[in-house]
């Protein structure tokens, strides 16, 4: 058997709820992983909320980011063995002992990276890779992104960096000091946004990522000299804007993502802090904290032992 974290209704954290289910087998092009730890994001609670519709005829899981060890594979799949540490997105929920996830959309976790750690990468480093190229951020360019802090933002802003972008990134001014090490400019939260903004980039910047989604983008539009490279992927009237936002649908493959992340991580080039860790029974606490933002980093659901 399997435990896993579900819900039969949309609703707050309180639809959730941990169920004894059968362990999952893999189809073909799938493997099982039996799970040691569980990224949460932001569409994990927009999901369960029902924002994106749909209807809930049968329990759902939730989570994607997964990290653990194949402990099955389905017909047709050479590339993984029963025993490898991996991690990626689960094509089944991630709050569980076992996930079920696509061969292609797992990568090996290499020893130095915690269980922990890996499961914080996949969703925030396919978007802000898949995000940054759909920008077209180039050296010697100024990016701002808003929301900086969250998993997002930093790994975003670090890629950004690394290809030899000025960052410029709001944030509560707790977390000022961190984005500093990091080589972001920090613009303070709050009221009078607009004008440390412009403060900060008098000549403008030359492309807008919205991680935030609280009504950052007239200025973005503003700062950025139009709407073409501005994006968003969490303003709900991004269309009302007339700007893009950003559904993952077209993201390309997660190796080439990941390969990019590890690569500066392994030369202490970036980090993702993992801000909160819960254990798999509360992860209705870990979505509720998700939701309230301002966490510097990722959390973390830890199922078994690193």
């Amino acid at each position: 058997m399997t435990r896993a974290i579900r819900y039969s209704r949309y609703g707050g954290p309180e639809v959730l709820a941990l169920e004894d289910v059968p362990t999952p087998r893999p189809r073909a092009g799938q493997v099982r992983v039996a799970v040691h730890a569980a990224g949460v994001n932001p569409v994990d609670y927009k999901i369960r909320e029902g924002r994106f519709g749909g209807s809930v005829d049968t329990p759902r899981g939730t989570g994607i980011d997964v990290a653990g060890t194949v402990d099955a594979v389905g017909p047709g799949v050479d590339a993984w063995r029963v025993g490898q540490a991996v991690f990626g997105k689960a094509s089944s929920g991630s709050a569980a002992t076992h996930a079920l996830a696509r061969a292609d959309m797992i990568v090996a976790k290499p020893d130095w990276l915690s269980f922990e750690q890996a499961a914080s990468l996949p969703v925030a480093a396919h978007t802000a890779y898949r995000t940054l190229r759909e920008l077209d951020v180039r050296a010697d360019e100024t990016l701002l992104i808003h929301a900086v802090a969250g998993g997002v933002g930093l790994i975003a802003a670090q890629l950004a960096t690394a290809w030899g972008a000025r960052v410029i990134g709001t944030a509560s001014e707790r977390r000022h000091a961190f984005l500093r090490k990091i080589g972001v400019e920090p613009v303070a939260y709050g009221d009078g946004l607009d004008e440390r903004l412009r403060e900060a980039a008098p000549g403008g910047v030359d492309a807008v990522l919205d991680c935030s989604g609280r009504g950052e983008l007239p200025v973005s539009i503003e700062l950025a000299g139009g709407r073409d490279r501005v994006l968003t992927i969490a303003a709900a009237d991004a269309a009302a804007h007339g700007v893009r936002f950003s559904d993952g649908k077209d993201a390309g493959p997660l190796p080439v993502a990941i390969e990019a992340v590890l690569d500066l991580m392994s030369r202490g080039e970036l980090e993702l802090p993992v801000a909160e860790v819960y254990p798999l029974e509360r992860t209705a606490d870990a979505q509720r904290s998700s939701k309230a933002g301002h966490v510097l980093g990722k959390i973390v659901l830890r199922v078994h032992g690193d």
